[in-house]
């Protein structure tokens, strides 16, 4: 009740976070991989047991190679992503991946993804977020149809399709200022963390709505009057503690995953970590009293 009744509170903070998001986003911008800009493509293993993946990556930007990526493949292999290599970084890329000579590698792929193939996959991800957010918008207005007072099925598709733009953004945002620090970039994986923070946070905050949605049947049911505001706060009382220990399970086993599981796995894990930090949030404090004012607003209060 009292994330209800300090609404305004969570609203500001929500605001400053959001505002903070798309500074980062247009001060630093989004560093895309060469899923996006194209690039090179390299698939290689070592037959004598693959060196570490911060050691090979040293190895690789004291060559001179930038923006690139190294991701741990099978059991002794990499795969590699790059921008256009120079002839000269072409000859040497043997002996750069062998570290100098000491790890004997195979090269299994080199190929090229051109600009236009970069463009198509980034159009592609949009529309495949896009799609996600429309699917979800006319899931839930589906789903709460028969939730027509005192706020519309529409009502509550647009609120869960603002706080999912809201975690998104957060996102977004956390990412450009991991690659401005720490030069993350912006992959195909990357668009697959975002549309399982999609999918949580949605999954958090119908929970909260349909717990609004049984408790106003109940009122219903006993001709009772309690006011909108009231209800929707008890209803944020009996799901609060689940939302949260849930999204803290997931926390741990991404934190667990992040510090023991690969390197290359890093960037993902840290996406799903500020996307359902950001969905937990939202879900709470920033949907059911959307709701809330939405209600008033329609009531002229």
């Amino acid at each position: 009740m009292l994330i209800v009744t300090y609404r305004k509170v969570f609203f500001t903070i929500t605001g400053v976070l959001v505002a903070a998001s798309l500074v980062a986003l247009f001060v630093f911008g989004l560093h895309l991989s060469t899923d996006f800009t194209g690039g090179t493509l390299v698939d290689i293993h070592y037959d004598g047991g693959r060196p570490g993946a911060v050691a090979l990556s040293d190895a690789i930007g004291q060559a001179g190679v930038k923006d690139f990526t190294v991701r741990e493949a099978g059991e002794n292999g990499f795969s590699l992503r790059a921008g256009n290599l120079t002839s000269e970084e072409r000859q040497a890329l043997t002996q750069t991946l062998s570290m100098g000579g000491q790890n004997p590698v195979t090269i299994d792929r080199l190929s090229e993804i051109g600009p236009t193939i970069g463009v198509e996959l980034r159009n592609k991800s949009i529309l495949a977020v896009s799609l996600v957010l429309l699917c979800i918008l006319l899931f839930i207005a589906f789903a709460f149809r028969k939730v027509s007072r005192p706020v519309s099925s529409w009502g509550y598709g647009l609120i869960a399709l603002i706080t999912l733009v809201h975690n998104v953004l957060i996102t977004l945002g956390f990412f450009a200022l991991l690659g401005y620090l720490f030069g993350a970039q912006v992959d195909t994986l990357f668009v697959t963390a975002v549309l399982t923070v999609l999918g949580f946070s949605v999954h958090d905050t119908i929970v909260v709505f349909d717990r609004i949605r049984e408790n106003l049947r109940r009122n219903q049911e006993r001709n009772g009057k309690e006011d909108f505001e009231i209800t929707v706060g008890k209803s944020l009382n009996q799901t609060f503690v689940r939302s949260v220990n849930t999204s803290l399970t997931v926390v741990i086993t991404l934190l667990a995953l992040f510090f023991v599981g690969p390197a290359s796995t890093q960037n993902f894990v840290l996406t799903l970590l500020a996307g359902i930090i950001a969905g937990t949030y939202s879900s709470l404090t920033l949907a059911s009293p959307l709701l809330v004012v939405w209600e008033k607003s329609r009531n002229g209060k």
